[in-house]
């Protein structure tokens, strides 16, 4: 029977041995998963990293003092059997000698083991960053899965390594916050540099570009031309600075080569407008200008020269533009020779007809409130000849069509005339002289008395009259006749000039009629008098374009975000007109004008203010606007629109037309009419 003491001794070493085994398994495994080289490292002794000093001294330390057992030295070396798992995930078994171990493994006395652990607990308190892995934890967390890879043993990081990485990461934080600083204060200074530059910036429309335009077509179909141009532009510089350093060859060489390219650009726009030789041209043009390059190169000279070319030609194209808008407004009001020629035939085949040959049939529709009634005011035969073709042409019921027609005095017995030579289908037509309403005089009529002042003559004649083509184009717009014609502002007289009416529908004279407008009565303005289509998108077209707002009297009683409307294609109740008094709103508001310090042209202005609330919006198809300036219209708008207005410069009988717009016009001309070809009016003439 064994006595107390071996069997104590033997478990002893049993623990030991257990102990050294664990250790070993840790060793190999984790050797294991960092590749052979690792463990070859290992068994030759190579110590790890250590991040203080006191551990390169435990490393001394445990190197002189090899492997001990407590304090004793260990001697004899021992065979250490071992498991470990290998990269195919099976378990193998191998035999290691004691002294090819580390130095940097310790042997532990058990009975010291439950000591040590308790001082390395309270020594790992002060450090919370600090991880550690229990073995025996290890130990069973590996049994539990072999086919886990074993991740690396971690060390404790020394307390002063810990004070380093936080005052670094403090510098960084300090850091971070003062550029974020300086990055907020710069942002700030560059928005509000932003805001000053918006400030002086001009909003104003340079021109119009639509993808309909023919140098879209290609991307680079313009390549040469625009080469060959600033070839030109390059060589006058370096011909300026020649002349002053009395270059003279190279100066006639740059003159002479530029005359030559500006001959082969002449009016070209694209390269498939340009001749064989202008690549040559460019060529040659190229050539010269290295050799001036060469010579005559200075940055700050250049500069100075290109900075000088850019202001001048600036200066050129705003004077040009001036003088294209005063030539624009001028051929606006100006009658081409053939439409000159058709009153004037008409005029006096008028005075040759006899008294009863001048009556107008179906006289008795004229008050006939059950028909449809139309009111065109004009002084242009062939342009109300087309409104009412086009009318009478696309009414489902012509005869129930009734015209009014109001022209002046001059163009009276043309208008007249047109009419009783080409009555229109069934239509009725009535042509009166604004100079026979005796009930419209300067007493009545603020406009009229403002017209016929001397104050009012010298401001349109005399104060703003144009000393050349390049002052402002407005002073043209001022003396435009059609301001100063009753005709434009007869449309605020209706119910005087109808009075047994209830219902009319205004038509300018630049519009064409595409579709049956007998819906339009049926149409119900729900107390409103004013039918009309609103022209307003997002900013554009509002009151305040329009009126002074910077007057009290605009601003206390108008919003200037209200809608605007437009002109040219408008139902009138003449019933609700009468009752609300609209013909003294808009006396009162001329008399409030007179020194035109709340508008200052045309009737959409006054007709706006006195509308204000009065209006029925339509729907957007029944009147399409734009055709007399906008040149990128949606086309099917167009073609599906009731009418579609010429409102603008661009009217389609004058040669500013645009020229895709013009046969919406045209198609209503009856250009096989004996008076239109005596007068050489002609397709060939509005194509």
């Amino acid at each position: 029977m064994k006595s107390p003491f071996r069997r104590l001794t033997t478990s002893l070493s049993r623990l030991i041995l257990f102990i050294f085994l664990v250790l070993i398994h840790i060793c190999l495994v984790g050797a294991d998963a960092y590749g052979s080289l690792t463990v070859q490292r290992e068994i030759n002794g190579n110590w790890p990293m250590f991040d203080c000093p006191q551990c390169v001294d435990k490393k001394e330390q445990v190197t002189t003092n090899s492997l001990a057992v407590g304090n004793h030295k260990v001697e004899k070396d021992i065979d250490i059997i071992v498991t470990y798992t290998d990269t195919s995930g099976a378990i193998k078994i191998r035999t290691v000698k004691s002294k090819d171990l580390s130095a940097s493994w310790v042997w532990k006395n058990p009975i010291d083991d439950d000591q040590s652990k308790e001082e390395d607990s309270k020594s790992l308190k002060d450090q919370p960053e600090t991880r550690f892995e229990d073995n025996n934890e290890h130990s069973s967390n590996e049994h539990a899965d072999m086919n886990e890879q074993p991740h690396k043993t971690s060390f404790p990081i020394h307390p002063a390594k810990l004070k380093r990485q936080a005052l670094r990461q403090e510098r960084r934080d300090r850091r971070t916050a003062e550029l974020i600083q300086v990055s907020q204060k710069q942002m700030t200074q560059m928005e509000e540099a932003a805001i000053e530059r918006a400030k002086t910036f001009d909003t104003s429309v340079k021109g119009r570009y639509g993808i309909w335009r023919k140098e879209y077509e290609s991307p680079n179909s313009d390549s040469t031309v625009k080469l060959m141009r600033d070839q030109i532009i390059m060589a006058k510089a370096y011909a300026s600075i020649a002349k002053a350093k009395n270059e003279t060859g190279i100066y006639d060489s740059l003159m002479k080569h530029s005359k030559r390219s500006q001959q082969a650009i002449e009016k070209a726009t694209f390269d498939s407008e340009l001749e064989a030789s202008a690549v040559d041209r460019a060529k040659e043009m190229g050539h010269i200008l290295s050799l001036a390059k060469d010579q005559f190169y200075d940055c700050i000279i250049m500069a100075r020269k290109l900075r000088v070319m850019l202001q001048s030609t600036e200066a050129n194209v705003d004077e040009v533009k001036k003088k294209s808008q005063s030539l624009t407004q001028l051929a606006a009001k100006t009658l081409p020779k053939p439409l000159h020629c058709l009153p004037l035939v008409l005029t006096t085949d008028y005075f040759l007809l006899g008294d009863k040959n001048k009556e107008i049939p179906h006289s008795e529709n004229l008050e006939d409130p059950s028909l449809y009634h139309y009111a065109i005011f004009s002084d242009n035969v062939l342009a109300t000849s087309v409104v009412v073709n086009s009318t009478v042409l696309n009414a489902k019921e012509p005869g129930k069509h009734v015209f009014h027609i109001v022209t002046d005095k001059l163009n009276f017995a043309a208008m007249k005339m047109w009419f009783l030579v080409n009555p229109p289908e069934g239509s009725t037509i009535q042509v009166q002289n604004v100079d026979d309403f005796t009930w419209l005089n300067a007493s009545y009529c603020p406009v009229l008395r403002q017209l016929e002042s001397s104050r009012m003559k010298e401001y349109y004649f005399k104060a703003h009259q144009a000393s050349s083509l390049t002052a402002s184009s407005d002073n043209l717009k001022y003396r435009n006749p059609k301001y100063l014609s009753m005709l434009n502002h007869l449309r605020f007289y209706l119910p005087e000039v109808y009075p047994k009416l209830d219902k009319i529908l205004f038509l300018d004279d630049d519009i064409v009629v595409q579709k049956d407008l007998t819906p339009l009565w049926s149409v119900d303005l729900q107390g409103m008098v004013n039918g009309a289509v609103e022209t307003c998108k997002e900013s554009f077209h509002r009151f305040d374009k329009y009126l002074n707002f910077s007057n009290p009297k605009i601003s206390e009683n108008f919003d200037p975000n209200a809608c605007g409307w437009a002109f040219g294609m408008n139902m009138f109740d003449l019933k609700e007109w009468k009752k609300r008094d609209i013909t003294g709103i808009y006396h009162g508001w001329q008399n409030m004008n007179e020194d035109r310090n709340l508008w200052k042209l045309g009737t959409l202005p006054p007709g706006l203010i006195t509308f204000y609330n009065l209006i029925h919006p339509l729907e957007r198809s029944w009147h399409v606007l734009g055709l007399g300036y906008e040149t990128a219209l949606n086309q099917t708008d167009i073609e599906n629109a009731a009418v579609v207005h010429y409102n603008g410069n661009y009217k389609p009988w004058l040669d500013l037309a645009i020229g895709k717009y013009r046969s919406y016009w045209s198609r209503y001309v009856k250009f096989d009419n004996p008076y239109l070809q005596l007068c050489k009016i002609n397709s060939f003439m509005l194509s």
